[in-house]
């Protein structure tokens, strides 16, 4: 693929990701919203989170070398930068660099 076919494909991803997240709000006014889009409001980026917890340690072998150390560390930093921040993306975000880190250089 040329670049300009790769920058025509990411465009086309971002807009179609953009208008799947924006559709609900252009055709209901705010209290014509389904009860379920509140209740995904709510509750989704923690259960994205708790995903993310369990996909991080679904094959991690606990009983050899190094015992998962660098998963648990990473998700115990996220977990304290979350309840000090209550920000989910900058929770994900730097946990996820954290855990980079961890990975590239131990």
């Amino acid at each position: 693929m040329s670049n300009m076919e790769l920058f025509l494909a990411i465009v086309i991803m971002s807009l179609v990701n953009f208008l799947t997240r924006v559709f609900p709000f252009l055709f209901f006014s705010k209290k014509d919203l389904p009860k379920s889009l509140f209740f995904i409001e709510k509750f989704f980026p923690a259960t994205i989170m708790t995903i993310l917890i369990f996909y991080s340690i679904k094959d991690i072998s606990f009983s050899v070398y190094p015992y998962g150390i660098k998963e648990l560390l990473g998700i115990v930093f996220t977990l304290i930068l979350h309840l000090s921040l209550k920000n989910y993306l900058i929770s994900i975000f730097f946990g996820t660099i954290f855990y980079m880190g961890l990975v590239q250089y131990l």
